[in-house]
């Protein structure tokens, strides 16, 4: 359903040569390229009507107030938001998630509290909590997995008590690809009036996302995963949660009334977007989320499951290889390690091989542990890659293991 090669043309960066090798790009777990027309916003952004929102009478100021608030309703449409008052324009997935671990942890946690991880966390999702459970005094739990990377959420059961306050999980996991059941555990969650947050970095770019569907809490995403510009991101939070809660930054844009004495806060969702706001950034996301609306959620998922199934049977062919995280449901991620080669060493070599891929912990050191190793490698696939470029990495890899004897 996908014109592959006419959308490789809408992505400047992936045409040019690295090493004297066309590029191969496989690294889009950590960061995606850009179509031309998120590039083009943004410079007719600051070429012809940049100016600071919210604050102007002026007509560029006015007009880009305007631009920025109908951003935050295509978000909110992408996601199936009840409300633009429910999106709040963040740096990011680690700032939206920092938003509510400070905010609902000031609120909400006190000392001998609990809250809920998973042991497939970014760290972005994992050290917010240790921080606020530090300094309140509360512990982390986590809901453990198995050998093949899927969670074990039977044991959700069991680790809820009358001392949790809230549980904090990834729709998917970037180190493994898995895909989570976040609405079997946000069902649990509800049964316990327990509320949910979901980390949805790498979910986003991959498939549809309703949150209303899910019926999560809060939900948090990046841009620049999402084939917009970095710097700028999403927290959505149910508006009941949102208005109980504290602002997490003070400055300007937040407040509504400002005395010596005493402040009084600005109405959702401007009470926690402390600052001047990144209003091209989040112009050029929303544009990112139309132009991937464009070409089809399904059809995007559907190309990519091809591509993870024929990265699966390429790979499969090389002997000493080994995939970490092979769950039944999970995205266009391969992890893997090479027998008797470290990870970066490999990694180089692949890079001079003209083919960009991800080595190390992934931020998600946690899940290295659990597996008994120090790091892998990790092919990231989006919809503008193809089956060329995946025989690309198998030939490569051959020719890597025969290089190491």
């Amino acid at each position: 359903m996908l014109d592959v090669k006419k959308i490789r043309n809408d992505f400047p960066a992936l045409h040019q040569e690295v090493h004297g090798r066309d590029l191969v790009y496989f690294d889009n777990a950590a960061t995606s390229m850009k179509p031309a027309e998120v590039i083009d916003t943004l410079r007719e952004v600051y070429s012809k009507r940049n100016s600071n929102v919210h604050r102007g009478i002026h007509y560029l100021s006015m007009r880009m107030t305007e631009e920025y608030e109908a951003a935050r309703r295509r978000v909110m449409r992408f996601i199936n938001a009840s409300s633009e008052r429910e999106i709040i324009f963040t740096g990011g997935t680690t700032a939206s998630i920092n938003t509510i671990a400070y905010s609902f942890g000031e609120e909400f946690i006190k000392s001998g509290d609990e809250i809920i991880v998973s042991a497939m966390e970014h760290h972005s999702n994992l050290v917010p909590w240790q921080l606020i459970a530090r300094r309140k005094g509360a512990k982390l739990r986590v809901i453990p997995m198995n050998d093949r990377g899927e969670l074990l959420i039977q044991s959700l059961d069991e680790l809820i008590s009358d001392k949790t306050r809230i549980i904090a999980v990834n729709h998917v996991s970037n180190a493994l690809g898995t895909i989570n059941p976040v609405k079997e555990i946000i069902t649990k969650a509800h049964d316990r009036d327990i509320p949910v947050l979901v980390d949805g970095a790498q979910a986003i770019p991959h498939g549809n996302v309703d949150v209303q569907e899910l019926d999560c809490d809060f939900y948090a995403f990046s841009g620049h995963k999402v084939y917009g510009p970095n710097g700028i991101g999403v927290l959505y939070g149910k508006e009941e949660w949102l208005e109980k809660l504290p602002p997490w930054q003070g400055g300007g844009d937040m407040v509504k009334r400002v005395s010596y004495e005493e402040t009084s806060y600005a109405d959702l969702p401007l009470k926690f977007e402390a600052g001047t706001a990144n209003y091209p950034g989040a112009i050029a996301l929303a544009t990112a989320l139309d132009y991937i609306s464009s070409l089809g959620i399904a059809n995007i998922a559907a190309y990519e499951k091809e591509l993870l199934d024929y990265a699966n049977h390429r790979l499969g062919e090389i002997g000493g290889l080994k995939i970490y995280g092979e769950a039944e449901n999970k995205i266009s991620i391969i992890s893997f390690q090479l027998e008797g080669i470290h990870e970066s060493d490999a990694g180089m070599v692949l890079d001079k091989m003209g083919i960009a891929l991800r080595t190390g912990t992934h931020c998600a050191e946690p899940v290295m542990t659990a597996f008994g190793i120090k790091g892998i490698l990790r092919a990231s696939m989006v919809f503008y890659n193809n089956m060329e470029e995946i025989d690309r990495l198998a030939d490569a890899l051959k020719k890597l293991k025969q290089m190491f004897g």
